[in-house]
C-alpha cells in the first residue's frame, strides 16, 4: 500500500471532508471562541472519540444497520437533532456570558463536560456513521485481505487528519477569546450567531433523509 497516488487521493479526500462545515466542526469552533484553547481541545477530543466509535462500528459492519433501517436512522436522527437544538438554545440564552463565566468555572469539570458534549454531538449524528461506512470501503485493497483491519487503519487515519485540522482551528479561534471578553456586545452577538447555527444544523439534521 505504498502507492503515492492512492495515499494522495485518500488524504486529500480526508482533508476536504474534515474541512466541510458540520455539527462537529462548528461545535469545536464555538467552544474555542467562547471558552478558549483548553475547552476547544476538549471539544475536539470529544468529537474524535465519537468518531472512533463510528469507525469501530463501520469496521464491524454495525453501521450497515443505519444504512438499511429507516427506523434506526430516524431514532438516532431525532435524538441528535434534539441535542443540537438544546446546546444551540443554551448558547442563545447565554448571550455572551460564556466569555466571562468560564473564568469562574473549575477547569477540570468544565473541560470534562465539553468533552462529553463533543462525544454526543458526533455519536448522535447518523450521517457520521453512514459516512464512514460509505467512505472507508472505497480505499480498501481486497488483494491485501484483512478487510476489518484495513477499515480500522483507514478510519484511524481519517481521525488523525481531523485532529490536526481541528487543533489548527482551535489555536486560531482561541486567539479571539481575549478580545471578545473585552467587548461584551460583540461576544453576545457572536454567541447568538453560534447558537443560531447550531439550531439550524439541528433542524437540518431533523429534516434530513438517509440518502
Amino acid at each position: 500500500m505504498l502507492d503515492p497516488t492512492y495515499w494522495l487521493l485518500f488524504f486529500s479526500a480526508a482533508l476536504a471532508l474534515n474541512l466541510a462545515p458540520g455539527p462537529d466542526l462548528l461545535f469545536v469552533l464555538s467552544r474555542s471562541i467562547a471558552q478558549g484553547r483548553r475547552c476547544g481541545i476538549a471539544a475536539s477530543c470529544g468529537v474524535c472519540s465519537g468518531a472512533l466509535v463510528h469507525v469501530l462500528a463501520a469496521a464491524l459492519g454495525l453501521s450497515a444497520i443505519l444504512a438499511t433501517s429507516a427506523l434506526a436512522f430516524s431514532v438516532l436522527k431525532w435524538i441528535g437533532a434534539a441535542y443540537l437544538l438544546y446546546i444551540g438554545w443554551q448558547a442563545l440564552r447565554s448571550a455572551g456570558r460564556s466569555f466571562t463565566a468560564v473564568e469562574q468555572v473549575a477547569p477540570s469539570g468544565n473541560g470534562w463536560q465539553i468533552y462529553r458534549q463533543g462525544v454526543l454531538v458526533d455519536l448522535l449524528n447518523p450521517k457520521a456513521a453512514i459516512f464512514f461506512m460509505a467512505f472507508l470501503p472505497q480505499f480498501v485493497r481486497p488483494e491485501l485481505g484483512h478487510t476489518t483491519l484495513q477499515l480500522l487503519g483507514l478510519g484511524m487515519l481519517v481521525i488523525v487528519v481531523a485532529i490536526l485540522v481541528e487543533l489548527a482551528l482551535v489555536l486560531a479561534a482561541s486567539q479571539a477569546t481575549g478580545l471578545l471578553r473585552r467587548r461584551p456586545a460583540i461576544a453576545a452577538w457572536l454567541e447568538r450567531g453560534m447558537g443560531s447555527l447550531l439550531v439550524a444544523l439541528g433542524l437540518r439534521l431533523a429534516l434530513s433523509e438517509k440518502a
